[in-house]
């Protein structure tokens, strides 16, 4: 009995804090369009796929460092509206190896996909770690570059999320005041 139950019963969705919009097969595409000034990475995902299952904090904690003004952080579940997944060409086979597939919208159009599809129509093996999307995705740039248009030009730019504490005051004493 014991068995069949945890064969049935699904693993808990991710319940802890983020900066995400949920768009759904009406949402989404309107969103995209509302602002093109606004750069989105959309996470397309299944609930019933344990590679979104465990991305998901991951995703959760990159929305919390990098979401500002001008980055927003997007989901859609594919599994639900499925047309979303036929239109932006995300399989949801339960043999894929595209979900979850992160797409960047720069202008409200889709510039880069993780994974990506090869020309067989296959996905690119990519693994979905904090590390791989900040740098395949120039998280730090584009985190600088979406500060920077939504701040008034006087302002200095800012650090991006992480280069706070490598830049913090070490409280030494300058030689003006030995």
């Amino acid at each position: 009995i014991v068995i069949v139950f945890l064969m049935t019963c699904k693993p808990p969705l991710y319940m802890g804090p983020e900066y995400i919009k949920y768009f759904s097969d009406k949402t989404i595409d309107e969103e995209l369009d509302r602002d093109k000034r606004v750069t989105w990475i959309v996470e397309f995902f299944a609930n019933w796929s344990s590679e979104c299952q465990s991305f998901a904090p991951i995703f959760a904690d990159l929305s919390l460092k990098y979401n500002c003004s001008g980055l927003h952080f997007g989901k859609v579940d594919v599994g639900r509206y499925t047309d979303v997944s036929t239109r932006y060409k995300v399989s949801t086979s339960p043999l894929t190896k595209q979900l979850p597939t992160l797409i960047l919208f720069q202008g409200g159009t889709e510039t880069m996909r993780r994974p990506q599809i090869d020309k067989k129509g296959r996905a690119v093996s990519w693994t979905f770690s904090e590390e791989n999307v900040i740098r395949e995705f120039n998280l730090n740039e584009l985190y600088q570059k979406a500060k920077k248009q939504s701040k008034p030009r006087e302002e200095g730019p800012e650090e991006p999320p992480g280069a706070q504490a490598a830049a913090e005051h070490t409280g030494g004493e300058t030689k003006k005041d030995k």
